[in-house]
């Protein structure tokens, strides 16, 4: 029977081996992955545990990897690895080359409440926008040129200058009393947290609007950027123009609703 995990460390998962600590054995460490997935985990609760499945087993389908009951068997597996205690950060992998299924375990950073965003506007450097897992180095180095003026996330714009995404988040906005995102049409990834979001704005009568706009349209309006590991952060400032951020008036009730919609994870 797998045993929860209590260390950072990467697992590797083959069929009837289960999860074991290092790759497997004739394949190699790190490089590009395929497919990616993660999400925080506090004492054993998480939010949207079926979509992060349902996320991974389709985008591993869609780029031809390992067949279904496998992709079960292994989120199975990764289920039971999980530490029940602590706040952890893990993710899940597809590798490219081997198509080995792997599990990475690390502990959660600090969670953030506000997010100081770059906003030069970064053309949008994915080569696969709507899965994630091939573009996260990419990624990380738009980051990192992010911190370097001074900010923690970076606005990812199409080549029309209409926003996009951030760099690890969705981003999502308020034009008075409607909520706003971008088109599902642009390519932009399938937030899990961004489409909880959604499901409750619905549910509350809440306007929902897919709209296009330039990041200087953002100027003055309450921007959140949203993910599965810090859920809501409202923009608290932008570097790089002369744009302010609107008053967060709305994220506080709705960080606390996300806090309050994890659930325990399944036993396995």
């Amino acid at each position: 029977m797998t045993q929860p995990a209590i260390a950072e460390e990467l697992l590797a998962w083959a069929p009837g081996r289960g999860l074991t600590s290092g790759p497997a054995p004739g394949t190699l460490p790190g490089g590009r992955l395929l497919v990616a997935d993660s999400w925080l985990l506090r004492d054993g609760r998480m939010r949207g545990f079926d979509r992060h499945r349902e996320r991974f087993l389709r985008a591993c389908g869609d780029c031809g990897g390992p067949p279904l009951d496998r992709l079960v068997a292994f989120w199975r597996d990764m289920t039971a690895a999980l530490p029940r205690t602590g706040e952890w950060f893990p993710r899940v992998e597809l590798a490219s080359g081997s198509m080995e299924l792997r599990l990475l375990l690390r502990h959660a950073p600090p969670l953030g409440t506000g997010v100081r965003v770059w906003a030069a506007g970064q053309s949008d450097p994915r080569t696969v926008p709507r899965r994630k897992g091939p573009d996260l180095d990419t990624l990380a180095r738009v980051r990192r040129r992010a911190s370097g003026e001074g900010a923690e996330e970076a606005v990812l714009i199409a080549s029309s200058g209409v926003v996009l995404e951030a760099a690890t988040a969705s981003v999502l906005w308020w034009e008075d009393d409607t909520l706003c995102l971008p088109s599902p049409q642009l390519p932009v990834l399938a937030g899990v947290t961004a489409g909880l979001i959604q499901e409750r704005a619905h549910r509350s009568g809440i306007r929902v609007a897919h709209r296009e706009r330039t990041v200087a349209e953002l100027d003055g309006r309450e921007v959140w950027l949203v993910n599965a590991l810090h859920g809501i952060r409202p923009v608290t400032a932008w570097t790089a123009r002369p744009m302010s951020p609107g008053p967060a008036v709305r994220a506080p009730e709705w960080r606390q609703w996300l806090d309050d919609v994890m659930e325990p994870l399944p036993a396995g």
